[in-house]
C-alpha cells in the first residue's frame, strides 16, 4: 500500500477509535419514527401534493416543465423561463426588489461572501454558523473574524474598534442554528449594521416555511425583513425539495451573475425540480396551520424535555446534549431499538464536549409518539 493509502487509513482508525467515524445509513426500516429529517411540514411525504403536481402534465409541458435535465449552465442555455417565474414569485412573497436561485444551500453559502467581499473588506461570523458559511468565508479573499455565539455585545466591540481600518464589512448569521434550535436577534443586528454601515446576510435555512405569516422565517415574524441586505432561503428542508435563493435588490443580483463561481460554473437545476419549487413556494404562505401545529407540538415536547434534563433553544430543533461521542452514539441505538431514528451528531459538526442527538419536529408525529421517546430518553 502506497504511503498516501496508509495516511488515510490511519485516519480512518482514528476516527473509528475515537467514535466519529461515519457511514452513510440506509432508510430501509420504515418502522422507525425519523426525527432527524429536515422535512419539518411533512411536505415530502405528502402525496395529494405529488399528485397534484404530476397531474399537470401534458403532451405540451412535458418537455418544457417536467424535464429531468438542463443541460448547461444558467448563462449558457440552462436559463429556462421556470427560474425566472420562480424568481419573480419569490421577490413578490418577500416583498422585494429581486431574487436569484441556486443549485443549493452550500453553493449559495461557498459562493455569496467571495463574491462580495474583498481584501480591504472585513467578515464578521457568529462562531455556530453552518459549515458551508465558515467554507464560504474561507475562500473569501479578506479578512474575517467570528465573534462569540449569539454575543452581539462582542460584536459590537469588535466593530467599535476596527469598523474604521476596512472598507466594507460583512456580518453574517443563520435566524435559527441548525445544531441547537435557538434563534438569532435579527432586531439587534439591524440595529448594529445600521449603526456601523454593515452588509447583514441571514441564513434562514431553518426557518423558511417554518416561521412568519408567510413563511418566510424569522426575518418576516421580528418583523425586520425589509432591513436585512441579504436573506438566504433552502428549499432542501421544509420546502421538500432542492436548491436555495437569495432575496436582495438588482444591483447585488447582477453582481453575483456576474461574480459568483458557484452560480456561473455549474449546471442549471432540471425544469421539474424548478417546476417543484414553483409549485411548493406559491403554497407556503398558505400553510400556517402547520406552521402552528409544529410550533405548539415543539413546545409541549421542550417543556416535558426540560423536566428532567436543561434544554435550549425556542425551535423545531431540540438537541438533546449527551457529551461523550460514545455515549451519544449509545443511546442513539437504545432510541433505534424502542422504534426512534435519531442520529447522534458529534464533532466537528458540534463543538467538543457536545456530543448530541439533534431531535427534529414535523408536523406528522402524533404526541403519544413522543411521550414514548421522552421515556426512553429519560
Amino acid at each position: 500500500m502506497s504511503g498516501i493509502y496508509k495516511k488515510l487509513e490511519n485516519e480512518l482508525c482514528g476516527l473509528r477509535n475515537n467514535g466519529r467515524l461515519r457511514n452513510l445509513a440506509e432508510n430501509e426500516d420504515m418502522n422507525l419514527l425519523n426525527l432527524s429529517s429536515n422535512d419539518y411540514l411533512g411536505l415530502a411525504s405528502d402525496k395529494d401534493l405529488l399528485e397534484e403536481f404530476y397531474s399537470g402534465i401534458t403532451d405540451k409541458t412535458i418537455s418544457s416543465k417536467y424535464s429531468m435535465s438542463a443541460s448547461s449552465s444558467r448563462l449558457l442555455t440552462g436559463n429556462h423561463s421556470l427560474y425566472l417565474e420562480l424568481e419573480n414569485e419569490l421577490a413578490k412573497i418577500y416583498n422585494a426588489e429581486a431574487a436569484l436561485f441556486f443549485n443549493s444551500g452550500y453553493h449559495a453559502n461557498i459562493g455569496i461572501l467571495p463574491a462580495l467581499a474583498g481584501r480591504k473588506d472585513l467578515i464578521l461570523s457568529d462562531k455556530l454558523n453552518h459549515a458551508s458559511i465558515i467554507d464560504g468565508i474561507r475562500l473569501a479573499d479578506c479578512a474575517f473574524k467570528r465573534y462569540r455565539h449569539c454575543d452581539y455585545e462582542q460584536l459590537e466591540k469588535i466593530l467599535s474598534k476596527q469598523r474604521s481600518n476596512y472598507e466594507r464589512v460583512f456580518i453574517i448569521t443563520e435566524s435559527v442554528f441548525s445544531m441547537d434550535g435557538d434563534i438569532a436577534d435579527l432586531r439587534k443586528l439591524v440595529e448594529i449594521k445600521k449603526k456601523y454601515d454593515a452588509f447583514l446576510i441571514v441564513d434562514e435555512a431553518h426557518a423558511v416555511g417554518v416561521f412568519g405569516k408567510n413563511g418566510c422565517g424569522i426575518c418576516e415574524s421580528q418583523k425586520v425583513m425589509q432591513d436585512i441586505d441579504m436573506i438566504i432561503g433552502t428549499c432542501g428542508k421544509a420546502l421538500a425539495s432542492i436548491g436555495a435563493y437569495t432575496i436582495t435588490n438588482n444591483i447585488v443580483r447582477d453582481f453575483l451573475i456576474n461574480k459568483m463561481r458557484s452560480f456561473i460554473f455549474t449546471t442549471a437545476l432540471p425544469p421539474i425540480v424548478v417546476n417543484w419549487n414553483l409549485f411548493i413556494i406559491k403554497k407556503i404562505p398558505l400553510m400556517n396551520g402547520k406552521r402552528l401545529r409544529l410550533a405548539e407540538l415543539s413546545l409541549k415536547f421542550r417543556q416535558n424535555l426540560s423536566k428532567f434534563c436543561k434544554i435550549s433553544g425556542e425551535s423545531q430543533i431540540i438537541p438533546f446534549i449527551v457529551g461523550a461521542d460514545k455515549a451519544t452514539i449509545d443511546l442513539a441505538k437504545k432510541c433505534r431499538k424502542n422504534g426512534f431514528r435519531i442520529f447522534p451528531i458529534r464533532p466537528p459538526t458540534v463543538p467538543q464536549g457536545t456530543a448530541r442527538l439533534r431531535i427534529s419536529m414535523t408536523t406528522e408525529i402524533e404526541w403519544e409518539q413522543l411521550d414514548k421517546l421522552l421515556k426512553c430518553l429519560r
